[in-house]
């Protein structure tokens, strides 16, 4: 019994995907990247070679992530623009010092890092403490802090305000998803989408206009801390692993919420 070669990724496969992506036509593409639509078209169906500067130029004005850039290049034969290492490679361990030293500065808020399918990597002690409780089987590693964050044995019992939350985070999928091109983050979506929707909120919740809350209730009482959040990204990184880096920093969204970390803080370093 012969088994079938692989089918092998072409430049063309690639391009029109993402043409697709971002709803641009084949001389739209070639407009914008200054070659004319007849070269454009010779290169996707594999009747002209490009060079690698006109690949990096089309990947450019496609707006291609770092992944799929490499996955470009290497359809075309060429070596891959960033290099990907895991984040646990042993020539990343100043990487992970600095970001741990972010996340322990954030400190005695929550703080957590995850790569771009939303995998926690890193995270302080305020981040961990939001976890007690929790079936340990959710928290194995790799441990999807979205899939933590919805699914009705982790955090989403405990979330407050849900139906919003739940919009939030897929919507903000969806967005990811939709730049990415990641077939993971579509099965994610899909996962997500699928778990127990709560009822919409009732009445009007005055919320501040800044960003949508996580109003997070603690286990074994009734006292709800409530964050909102900010992502920092490494905009000029040089690899894979570092472009899909991100910071996830939690900040009380009330001055109870902030009195309350700041004594569960004082109360640990006794």
């Amino acid at each position: 019994m012969t088994t079938a070669p692989a089918t092998q990724v072409t430049v063309g496969a690639v391009l029109r995907e993402w043409r697709g992506r971002r709803r641009m036509s084949q001389l739209g593409l070639a407009l914008d990247a200054e070659i004319s639509a007849r070269h454009l078209s010779f290169v996707e169906s594999g009747r002209a070679s490009p060079s690698r500067e006109l690949l990096l130029k089309l990947a450019e004005r496609l707006a291609m992530p770092p992944r799929a850039q490499n996955r470009l290049m290497l359809a075309a034969g060429y070596a891959p623009v960033r290099t990907e290492a895991a984040f646990d490679a042993p020539e990343l361990e100043e990487i992970r010092q600095t970001v741990q030293a972010i996340l322990t500065g954030h400190l005695p808020f929550p703080a957590i890092a995850v790569d771009g399918r939303w995998t926690l990597l890193q995270a302080n002690a305020s981040a961990a403490a939001l976890f007690e409780g929790i079936d340990p089987a959710m928290l194995a590693p790799p441990l999807n802090v979205l899939r933590l964050s919805l699914h009705p044995q982790g955090l989403a019992p405990r979330i407050v305000n849900l139906a919003e939350w739940r919009h939030h985070v897929l919507e903000r999928l969806r967005v990811h998803l939709e730049g990415s091109g990641d077939r993971f983050l579509a099965e994610l979506h899909a996962e997500l989408s699928a778990y127990p929707a709560p009822p919409p909120p009732k009445g009007n919740r005055a919320h501040p206009l800044l960003a949508v809350p996580l109003e997070l209730r603690m286990p074994g009482s009734d006292r709800v801390l409530r964050f909102i959040s900010t992502t920092t990204v490494f905009s000029t990184a040089t690899s894979v692993t570092l472009s899909e880096l991100a910071l996830e920093c939690f900040h009380p969204a009330d001055a109870k919420t902030r009195a309350a970390l700041v004594q569960q803080e004082k109360e640990s370093e006794r």
